[in-house]
């Protein structure tokens, strides 16, 4: 987590409207630390999605303002202590717990941006491409096509192995979530999303709230 990504995303706060933190190279620890210090100023996590930086294969985050009583009198209660926050002089320090629990929501939103079925065909279409660019770069003859052959075959047994993989991940995160206390929602495109206890979806009794 870099002082410039703090900078810009503090600076953009000042406009108390819905922010984008994307980064090309962030990871989702560095989303959660990001997210864990928007908190402190007054806003909350949203969501996060995959497309960020000039190539497409980063990740975006969305921050949004929580008016919540609670949310404001921390945010001004760090401003008065941090007032150069924005500048990265000196930052509220992180509570590695939260952070970790930020870290499994991202995590969670990101492995069910798709579903299962729509992974599948993702991953057959993109192994698919692989072998035919290879039969492609081995020449026009019959030993090409089977080797490209046989290596789609292997991609596509992987297929349902990196399924599965992907099914025990979520758990993981699934199970820190519930054990704090966290509840599972549908939001309004039928997606699962796990909320803090007593909190809800941005967009639900949030006026300032945005989404994707």
């Amino acid at each position: 987590m870099s002082n410039r990504h703090v900078r810009k995303m503090l600076r953009q706060m000042a406009s108390g409207e819905p922010v984008q933190v994307t980064s090309a190279m962030a990871s989702m620890k560095k989303l959660a630390r990001l997210a864990f210090l928007a908190k402190q100023f007054g806003y909350e996590y949203a969501d996060a999605w995959r497309g960020g930086g000039p190539q497409g294969n980063g990740f975006v985050m969305l921050i949004v303002p929580d008016p919540s009583p609670q949310a404001q009198a921390r945010a001004e209660q760090n401003w008065a202590r941090y007032p150069k926050a924005s500048d990265g002089v000196a930052l509220p320090p992180l509570v590695p717990n939260e952070v970790e629990l930020l870290k499994s929501r991202i995590t969670f939103d990101l492995a069910t941006t798709y579903t299962e079925k729509q992974l599948a065909v993702i991953m057959g279409v993109g192994f698919s491409a692989l072998a035919v660019g290879l039969g492609f770069q081995l020449g026009a003859d019959t030993t090409a096509a089977v080797i490209a052959g046989i290596v789609w075959a292997a991609l596509m047994a992987f297929v349902p192995i990196g399924l599965v993989a992907g099914r025990r991940y979520r758990a993981k995160h699934v199970a820190r979530l519930q054990a704090a206390g966290f509840t599972s929602v549908t939001d309004q495109s039928g997606r699962l999303r796990y909320i803090p206890p007593g909190g809800q979806l941005p967009g639900h009794g949030n006026p300032f709230a945005g989404g994707v």
